[in-house]
C-alpha cells in the first residue's frame, strides 16, 4: 500500500512598497508600508498567520498527538521566518512544537526563496548556507532534504544539490517529463549517482489545493473519506504518493467556511481506516525507498501554472530586464560586503517580485490577478526597478567612500 508523503511550503514575501522615482536617494526603507495597503507586510503577514498559521499548527498538533503513525513535513522560507521573528515571535515557537514531536520534518531551501539557481550558482549555495544556518538557530535540526523554490528542478540543479550533501529533491511530477510513468514512486535523476527525488502528485495535490472549492468540479464536495478512497485506490501502483501543497491551502486560499479546517482534521483519521496505508516523511522515504527508473529533466520544470516551467517569472521583457539588473549587481555588493546592502538586495532575489510582473492572461490569469497586490504588473516592475537603482545608488556611493578612504591613508603613509 503506498505511503503518503505530506509537504507544506510556508512563505509570505516582503512586498515593495510604492517606491516613487523621487525616493531614490532619500529612502533606503523599501518594504515599510505604513499605510493598510496589502503592501503593508504586517498587516499581511499578521491577517495570514491568524487565518491560517496557527490554527492549520494546532490542528497538526492534535493530529500529531492523536494518531502516531501521522508524519508531515515542512519548508520554512527564511523571508518568512524573519518575518515571524519580528512580528510573531509565537508563531516560531507553534513551529517548534510540531517539530519537538519528532515527527515533523523541516527542509532545506534557499533563504530568500530566490531563481538564484538560474542566475548565479554561487548566490544558490550561498543562500542554502543561510536557511539552513537559520533552521539550525531556531529548531535545532539540519534538513536533510531540499526543495528548490516553486519547486524549479532540472538535472544540473540536483546534481548540484547532491554535491551540497542532500540525499533527496523535490520536483513537479509534471506529465512531459513522466510521460506514461507515475509520480507515485521514487526516482533518480540523469546524471546523479546517489541522490534520490520525490515528484508531486499534482492532480491528488491540486484536487486539495485548487478545486477543493469548486462547485463545478464534478468531484465537489471533496470529502476526507473520498480523498482517502482515492490514496487506497492507489494500491499496487506507487510506492508513495507526494502530497506537496502551500500550506495557505489552509485557511487562506481555501477560506475557513468551504470547510477546508475539518477536511484537514479528518484526512489522517480517514487513511490510516485502510491498515495498509501509512506516513512517511521525505528523509524517511530517501532510506527506505529504492528508485524504479530515471528521470531526464534538461528543461526546467516548476509547480507553478498549466505549463510546469518558469514562464511565471521570466516570460516578458519587463520580468527578463528586472532581473538581469539584479543579478549584475552581485559581484558589486559581494565586492563590498556590506551585511545592510546585501540583505536588501536579497530580499530583492524573492521569486514573488517578478510573479507579480507576470503579464499571463489566459488560463492562469486569474491566478496571477489574485495573489498581486500590485494593480498592475507595471507597477510592480516600476517601484522594483526604482528601488534596484536606489540599491545600486548607495552601493556606489559607499564603494566611492572607501576608495576616498583608502587613498587619504595611502596619501597620510606617503608623507609620513
Amino acid at each position: 500500500m503506498p505511503k503518503v508523503c505530506c509537504y507544506f511550503q510556508v512563505h509570505q514575501p516582503l512586498r515593495i512598497k510604492k517606491y516613487r522615482i523621487f525616493n531614490i536617494g532619500v529612502d533606503g526603507d523599501y518594504f515599510d508600508d505604513s499605510s493598510e495597503s496589502d503592501l503593508n507586510n504586517r498587516r499581511v503577514f499578521e491577517k495570514v498567520a491568524g487565518k491560517c498559521y496557527f490554527p492549520a499548527n494546532a490542528i497538526i498538533l492534535e493530529l500529531l498527538k492523536q494518531y502516531p503513525q501521522f508524519k508531515a513535513s515542512f519548508s520554512l522560507s527564511g523571508v518568512f521566518l524573519g518575518q515571524a521573528e519580528k512580528f510573531s515571535p509565537q508563531l516560531i515557537e507553534s513551529f517548534k512544537a510540531l517539530v519537538d514531536t519528532g515527527r515533523v520534518e523541516l527542509l532545506s531551501e534557499t533563504s530568500h526563496h530566490s531563481l538564484s539557481f538560474i542566475y548565479s550558482p554561487a548566490e544558490f549555495r550561498r543562500q542554502i548556507q543561510l536557511h539552513r544556518r537559520k533552521i539550525k538557530e531556531l529548531f535545532g535540526v539540519e534538513p536533510k532534504v531540499f526543495r528548490n523554490t516553486e519547486l524549479i528542478f532540472n538535472n544540473n540543479l540536483a546534481n548540484e544539490v547532491e554535491g551540497l550533501g542532500f540525499g533527496g529533491i523535490l520536483a513537479e511530477g509534471a506529465d512531459h517529463i513522466l510521460g506514461w510513468r507515475s509520480p507515485n514512486f521514487v526516482y533518480k535523476t540523469k546524471g546523479a549517482k546517489n541522490i534520490k527525488t520525490l515528484l508531486k502528485n499534482y492532480r491528488l495535490s491540486d484536487d486539495i489545493a485548487f478545486r477543493f472549492s469548486s462547485k463545478d468540479w464534478s468531484e465537489y464536495p471533496l470529502t476526507a473519506p473520498k480523498f482517502a478512497n482515492w490514496i487506497s485506490a492507489i494500491n499496487g501502483n506507487g510506492q508513495i504518493v507526494n502530497l506537496f501543497l502551500d500550506y495557505e491551502t489552509f485557511g487562506e486560499h481555501q477560506w475557513e467556511d468551504t470547510g477546508i479546517f475539518e477536511f484537514l482534521k479528518s484526512l489522517p483519521g480517514e487513511i490510516l481506516k485502510n491498515p495498509g496505508n501509512s506516513f512517511i516523511t521525505p528523509s524517511e522515504a530517501v532510506s527506505e525507498l529504492e528508485p524504479v527508473g530515471e528521470i531526464d529533466v534538461p528543461q526546467f520544470t516548476s509547480w507553478a501554472d498549466t505549463e510546469r516551467d518558469l514562464s511565471a517569472w521570466v516570460s516578458n521583457p519587463i520580468q527578463k530586464d528586472a532581473l538581469s539588473k539584479l543579478y549584475a549587481l552581485e559581484n558589486l555588493l559581494t565586492e563590498l560586503d556590506n551585511p545592510e546592502l546585501l540583505e536588501d538586495w536579497r530580499k530583492l532575489t524573492t521569486s514573488d517580485h517578478f510573479y507579480y510582473m507576470c503579464t499571463k492572461w489566459f488560463s492562469d490569469g486569474d491566478v496571477h490577478k489574485y495573489f498581486n497586490p500590485y494593480e498592475t504588473p507595471y507597477e510592480a516592475f516600476i517601484s522594483f526597478m526604482n528601488v534596484l537603482t536606489d540599491l545600486e545608488l548607495r552601493a556606489k556611493n559607499q564603494k566611492k567612500a572607501r576608495q576616498a578612504h583608502v587613498e587619504k591613508i595611502r596619501q597620510e603613509l606617503k608623507y609620513a
